[in-house]
């Protein structure tokens, strides 16, 4: 215990002394000064989590003051799997931001600002995982919510980017209120604040009402349909590593608490199943219709993240089934699967924010449409989004095949329940999961095919080129990390296997203890045909090589491809974003609400004027739902604006007025 306690009381040590010394570092020396107090932190909160990945949970309490008093810290193995990613992740992305910010260095209060925030940052996301009080856990959750909107807003002086962080915040804070109202009804019901409580609640009240606050509260977080509307703002707003971090941990928390949440129900096991696996597909299904039309790529990516939180979702709902139908398979292959994606999504989605931001970088435009021909002048960039893109899709021989297989596995094993209602759920969800990595293709094809391949579409201010190694050596580690999910699939099931297992062992749920042999036969199968999809890569590269080899020294000609007897082709006789897509958003209109300066041709008119055309598609729910409401707050509060009327003596009068009426009520001892 002594052990634990230096190590948890080194990391707030070294992270104040880091906060307190890093605005007097040189401007040329902050972001190395910044990426070794992370690094540091993150060391040693990994050797503080990392015994309970797979041994008994550690717990402990620290003093607070004298409301909250003692305040319980418990590391168990799920906080210490989500530990590891958020430290990860974060060590990553401050790798890479420290070479992506090298253009701001002009800024010194600015730039010690963007690292002490990061710093922080990471710290309230680490401390999130481990509290288990909930007045403490609000505390750090909102720690997070502000922090990570400054980072959002870093570049102020842009109204949009304003605009993101307001509208990021305001949608954090509906999820504080939903936490609040749970953990106050906690407190009435059981007279404690403590984790603990939640489980004692549970277990003499009704399970479902209580959960589905706490499912909003961390909803909103996690970014599920309809409280999504905050990522499609922020992260295109946000400098790039930040939006890696984000996209790639910070939504991932809003899965930590709902899983937190589940470890202590005690009913209703298949109706939150139900009701989770429901809402994922939906959201995973509007995630990827919306990422499949919009043409800048971080808004993409944003709505990607929405698509990939409803497959982790599906996994949730599989696993709560299987703890109310008592099938043991069932449960490991959800929540297993579900864990297990949530650690690659976040390694290929930060990949991919981090090359969009590379790309941002080079040519300081976020459209697709303006973009092309890039492989030829960034072609580790091109390399790295395309691996990233694969493994997105579900494809081996990256990871994320690995996870999706676990799920689509546990999809297959629920078809052999007794209950036709459940079975009919299922089906719908294989064929909406497949619906999903079907059009996850279809985006990445278009993404990538957009901005590296063909030729340039528009001139840029300066000519792109490779980003430098401290941009590209975090992703090489992500790669790495990727490439070990998929080929020892085995090690990891077995992780995410004992951690499901752990966090429903106290209620006795299954009498058999965990037995890494149930998810054998699936590990088995993945590993292989990773391997075998390896080798195909690699016989590629091998005959790549060979011709390389053949053809060295010898004189290479270069010409135009044939254009089928276009004399004069240009970069506009490409296929364009918007035309890769078209057909798509037309078949999903009623979904997809598409923005235009002017009307479509008609059929009949064959000798249309010159005329501009620009096209942008809006958020449904934000469009139909937000926006409305927003206009209704506005129209009541216009009716109030006489009060500021910017008349000096209107304010005088409302002081007198304001004296008078305290006179009066402490005259009627309302008032004391």
């Amino acid at each position: 215990m002594v052990v634990w306690s230096i190590l948890l009381y080194s990391s707030w040590g070294i992270t104040i002394l880091g906060l307190l010394a890093l605005p007097f570092i040189p401007i040329r020396f902050k972001a190395n000064f910044a990426v070794f107090i992370l690094f540091a932190n993150a060391l040693l909160t990994s050797v503080l989590v990392l015994p309970s990945l797979s041994g008994e949970a550690l717990s402990f309490v620290f003093y607070a003051g004298s409301f909250v008093k003692e305040v319980p810290v418990k590391i168990d193995s799920l906080a210490a799997w989500f530990v590891l990613i958020i430290n990860f992740t974060s060590v990553t992305g401050i790798i890479y931001g420290s070479g992506y910010m090298k253009p701001y260095t002009d800024s010194k209060a600015k730039l010690s600002l963007h690292w002490i925030l990061y710093i922080l940052f990471h710290l309230s996301m680490i401390w999130v995982c481990l509290l288990q009080n909930g007045f403490a856990f609000l505390i750090a959750w909102e720690a997070m919510s502000l922090t990570s909107m400054l980072l959002v807003i870093f570049d102020h002086n842009n109204t949009n980017t304003i605009k993101a962080g307001i509208n990021y915040l305001v949608q954090m804070h509906l999820s504080i209120v939903f936490l609040t109202i749970g953990f106050v009804w906690v407190y009435f019901v059981t007279g404690s604040f403590g984790f603990e409580a939640i489980h004692e609640f549970f277990l003499k009240q009704t399970n479902i009402w209580l959960f589905l606050i706490f499912f909003v509260g961390f909803g909103f977080k996690a970014g599920f349909v309809p409280f999504h509307s905050w990522l499609p703002h922020a992260h295109p707003a946000a400098p790039s590593h930040v939006s890696g971090v984000m996209s790639g941990v910070i939504v991932k928390l809003g899965i930590y608490g709902i899983i937190r949440m589940i470890s202590f129900l005690h009913a209703d096991f298949v109706l939150l199943g139900e009701i989770i696996i429901t809402v994922s597909v939906l959201t995973g299904l509007y995630g990827i219709i919306n990422a499949a039309v919009h043409r800048d790529f971080k808004k993409m990516l944003a709505y990607c993240t929405i698509e990939n939180i409803g497959i982790i979702g599906i996994g949730l709902g599989i696993g709560l089934i299987g703890m109310g139908t008592n099938s043991i398979l069932l449960f490991y292959l959800g929540f297993a699967g579900a864990l297990l994606h949530v650690l690659n999504h976040s390694l290929f989605k930060s990949l991919l924010f981090y090359t969009a931001g590379s790309v941002y970088q080079q040519t300081h435009t976020r459209d697709m449409e303006k973009l092309g021909g890039l492989l030829k002048k960034m072609p580790k960039t091109a390399f790295l989004f395309l691996i990233g893109a694969i493994a997105i899709g579900g494809l081996p021989p990256f990871n994320g095949f690995i996870s999706e297989f676990v799920i689509y596995g546990g999809l297959v094993e629920g078809m052999k329940l007794q209950s036709i209602s459940l079975i009919s759920l299922l089906i719908l969800t294989f064929a909406g999961l497949s619906l999903i990595g079907g059009l996850s293709i279809l985006t990445f094809t278009k993404t990538f095919g957009t901005i590296f391949l063909g030729s340039e579409r528009e001139h840029h201010h300066q000519e792109p080129k490779e980003v430098s190694m401290i941009m590209l050596l975090p992703q090489y580690l992500i790669i790495a990390m990727m490439l070990s999910v998929a080929v020892f699939p085995q090690w990891y099931l077995e992780i995410t296997g004992k951690i499901s297992y752990n966090l429903i062992s106290s209620s006795n749920l299954f009498t058999s203890a965990f037995e890494p042999s149930i998810l054998v036969a699936y590990s088995e199968t993945m590993s292989s045909i990773s391997l075998y999809s390896l080798i195909f890569v690699g016989l590629i590269g091998l005959f790549w090589l060979v011709r390389m080899a053949a053809t060295k020294g010898k004189n290479r000609v270069y010409d135009e491809t044939w254009g089928c007897g276009y004399q004069a082709p240009n970069s506009r006789m490409q296929y364009s974003g918007k035309s890769f897509s078209k057909p798509l958003g037309k078949m999903f209109n009623f979904l997809l609400i598409e923005k235009k300066n002017y009307p479509e041709l008609t059929a009949g008119e064959i000798f249309p004027e010159t005329r501009k055309y620009s096209s942008h598609y809006v958020d449904f729910f934000e469009y139909y739902f937000i926006d409305k409401m927003n206009q209704q707050i506005l129209y009541f509060i216009n009716y109030f604006k006489f009060i500021q009327n910017g008349r000096v003596q209107s304010y005088v009068m409302y002081g007198i007025v304001f004296i008078l009426a305290i006179f009066v009520l402490t005259m009627f001892n309302l008032v004391k």
